[in-house]
């Protein structure tokens, strides 16, 4: 088991608990420092406050008495708490540091760490790397924002090992010396502000993922994105651009026929069977982060001549009388589904709708050209219908939830139709998570076929 290194605090606060919350804590108590736990929801005969208590945790549950603080040299808090917490407020007056457990993954892992962000594909883009270079022979795992807790993998994770690390930026925003060998940065745009505020603040978050990289470290980023290069312009690190749109005798791009990084061809683009400009993308990244990291082009070639997309993040369900369903569930925001909705020529029926953040819609309507029925669920129902309106769309329903949604679309469509669930929104309106909702639409669809 590996130890923290260069780590100078010796009480720590773990505010949140969940998984992240529950590796933190046991990862400290390992190391030999003092733990209290605090968590709002949780009750004192849960699993996970019992078995830090086994081990000598303190834990409050049911409250966020301030007190919390006394004798506490660093927060270590759940990515999802916002910096508004009570808590964290009185921490940030009294100077207390305040990381993510992202950071103790940093100083734990003893291999080495390829590290994913981007408002969209980053799951994608994690996959497609793990999966390249397990298909290349080398010893790799897999961690973090894609469900994987890195502290869980850092603490095992041996000198010969690689750590793939997909992050989101509430991750990213708790890190003081965290940096991965291999950063990169797929895209950047208008996401989270509820928890970010501003676009700027949400653009330096994503940017820590570079912001402790040296000469030799390496930045992979989308050239094709204007925030990602304007962000990315600051990098000490070796930057390696990506693009579907030119040619880079840096980085990864594509010429219509073949897949290329830097000179040389990788494989054919017909032989990829991941479908849209947005995987292709994500696609580039990946072979660039792959072939940095020694991956073979055999085992690329392996990869991408088989690999249909993850689950939940655009995934092919069923056909059931020529209908083609499409899980996207992981699209939570406008861009997501905007790239989702291009991936097709056929007629689509688009199933859409979640929680209410405030923004409004217009910009889908370029996108709903070939869109002939939305069927509306959540509390952005009323939103996108009126979105719908404006756009020309003929047929708009709205459902009690997302597999109503699923038998109304059925009802609706005709042979040769995509019918898709690409949200535009997040979930918690009516499901805990976007996998609930995804699985609650596979569900659906098995019922209807």
């Amino acid at each position: 088991m590996n130890k923290l290194v260069d780590f100078p605090y010796s009480r720590v606060l773990v505010l949140g608990l969940a998984k992240s919350g529950t590796a933190a804590g046991k990862v400290l108590l390992e190391n030999g420092i003092s733990v209290r736990v605090n968590d709002l929801k949780a009750k004192e005969d849960d699993e996970p406050v019992q078995y830090l208590q086994s081990l000598g945790a303190e834990v409050i549950v049911g409250s966020h008495p301030i007190n919390v603080l006394d004798d506490i040299d660093l927060i270590v808090k759940n990515p999802g708490i916002p910096y508004e917490n009570i808590i964290l407020q009185a921490a940030q007056e009294r100077e207390i540091p305040i990381i993510t457990e992202i950071e103790l993954a940093g100083l734990l892992a003893k291999g080495t760490i390829i590290g994913i962000t981007g408002s969209n594909g980053k799951t994608t883009t994690t996959t497609l790397i793990y999966e390249m270079l397990e298909k290349s022979k080398q010893r790799v795992k897999l961690a973090g924002n894609i469900g994987i807790v890195a502290t869980d993998i850092a603490r095992n994770l041996e000198s010969d090992e690689k750590m793939v690390l997909e992050l989101s930026s509430f991750q990213l925003m708790g890190i003081q010396k965290f940096k991965p060998k291999i950063a990169v940065l797929l895209n950047i745009f208008e996401a989270h502000l509820d928890y970010h505020k501003t676009l700027e603040n949400y653009k330096e978050a994503k940017a820590n993922i570079f912001r402790n990289q040296g000469e030799d470290d390496y930045l992979i980023y989308n050239a094709d994105e204007p925030n990602v290069v304007d962000v990315s312009s600051n990098a000490k690190s070796k930057k390696v651009p990506f693009s579907v749109s030119m040619k880079l005798e840096t980085g990864a791009w594509v010429d219509g026929e073949s897949l290329y990084f830097k000179e040389e061809k990788v494989m054919s683009l017909n032989d990829i069977v991941l479908v849209g400009e947005h995987n292709l993308s994500n696609i580039l990244a990946a072979v660039s982060a792959a072939k940095l990291s020694g991956a073979s082009n055999q085992g690329i070639y392996d990869v991408l001549s088989t690999f249909a997309g993850v689950k939940h993040r655009f995934q092919f369900v069923e056909k059931i009388n020529g209908r083609l369903f499409y899980n996207d569930s992981k699209a939570t925001n406008i861009l997501a589904t905007q790239k989702a909705l291009k991936a097709f020529k056929q007629p689509i029926i688009l199933l859409a709708g979640g929680l209410d953040r405030g923004n409004g819609f217009d910009d889908l309507i370029p996108y709903l050209s070939h869109v002939k029925a939305m069927v509306l669920f959540g509390q952005t129902a009323d939103k996108l219908k009126d979105v719908a309106e404006r756009a020309g769309v003929h047929i708009i329903k709205i459902a009690q939830d997302v597999q109503d949604a699923a038998q109304m679309a059925y009802e609706i469509s005709e042979s040769g139709d995509v019918i898709l669930l690409s949200p535009a929104c997040a979930s918690w309106d009516q499901y805990k998570t976007f996998e609930e909702r995804g699985d609650m639409f596979i569900q659906a669809v098995h019922t209807i076929k």
